[in-house]
């Protein structure tokens, strides 16, 4: 009996090291890795990237679905999540304490690298007679609400373009309301900054000639020159039945991290993620590159990713 007595505490002691090792006790960090809505393109990214990391990195990560980029650096800054998707221009806004940040910066996060564009594309139809940025002056037009991204994407690009909000009638509409405004005729344009094709600007072209304004090459140095989180682009022809190219910028989609995380982990996380994008199933998967997620950040990289793109060659 007393051998028995003894017996069964060293097997609950056994049994607690097991559940702690199922739980992580056992040395495997766990990450949180927080993307957007399940409706959305970054939660299957965040989802795909998160079986990544745990495939080839002593973490193990779990994909979280949130309210996307503001949210995601308000989540990142309290800890309570490792790893966000974001906009670049969110997380550059969050950084310097600017826009929907204002009083309240955030210090404590830095880059992965960049993923895939997101396009500023200035939707109107043919028949407005808009063929450049200066032509909306007096015009109504949809720049997404107040502190959203789309909102800042309009106000800079007027800036560089001698406008602002005063000099047209602003709506703050969704990107679905703002293609219906322009088809009903009670708006002449929209700004809407989101991966091409974009759902609800095709919808608008099945039925009207759609016109994406173009931003002069000037106009797109001089934009990226003062917010360097911008990158050159373009929606190219065939999208919304346009005949040819037309010359755009975008912010891109980006992943964040925080500074709490050790530097060698972050290089692994970074090293698997670019180095794996073949296991990426979905679309945006395939413009997503190690060279390219060197470009336009607009906020300092994590030293763990800074050691990975330098094994590359891709920074100095």
């Amino acid at each position: 009996m007393k051998r028995k007595r003894y017996f069964m505490p060293v097997a609950l002691i056994v049994g607690l090291m097991m559940i702690l090792a199922a739980c992580g006790g056992g040395g495997t960090k766990q990450l949180s890795l927080v993307t957007g809505g399940t409706g959305g393109t970054y939660y299957p990214l965040g989802g795909a990237m998160a079986q990544i990391i745990s495939d080839n990195t002593d973490a193990e990560a779990t994909a979280q679905s949130s309210g996307a980029s503001a949210e995601n650096m308000e989540t990142l800054s309290t800890g309570d999540a490792d790893i966000a998707f974001t906009q670049t221009d969110i997380a550059s806004y969050a950084t310097e304490g600017k826009l929907m940040f204002e009083g309240n910066k955030i210090d404590n996060i830095q880059a992965i690298g960049t993923l895939y564009p997101e396009t500023v594309q200035i939707v109107t139809l043919k028949k407005n007679g808009i063929a450049a940025v200066e032509d909306l002056k007096g015009k109504t037009v949809s720049v997404g609400a107040p502190g959203s991204g789309t909102y800042a994407n309009a106000e800079q690009i007027l800036e560089i373009h001698g406008l602002t909000m005063d000099d047209i009638t602003a709506r703050n509409l969704d990107f679905a309301d703002s293609t219906e405004g322009i088809q009903d005729g009670s708006i002449d344009a929209a700004f809407v900054t989101a991966g091409t094709p974009t759902g609800a600007v095709e919808s608008l072209s099945a039925t009207q000639e759609v016109v994406i304004v173009p931003i002069a090459d000037d106009k797109v140095d001089a934009l990226i020159e003062k917010y360097p989180y911008y990158i050159k682009d373009a929606v190219p022809a065939g999208t919304y039945k346009l005949a040819e190219e037309v010359k755009t910028v975008a912010v891109q989609a980006m992943l964040a991290v925080s500074t709490d995380l050790e530097e060698e982990l972050v290089y692994d996380i970074t090293k698997a993620i670019f180095e794996n994008t073949d296991k990426i199933t979905h679309a945006k998967g395939k413009l997503i590159t190690a060279e390219s997620a060197v470009e336009g950040a607009g906020i300092p990289f994590h030293p763990g990713a800074e050691k990975y793109f330098k094994e590359k060659g891709l920074v100095d």
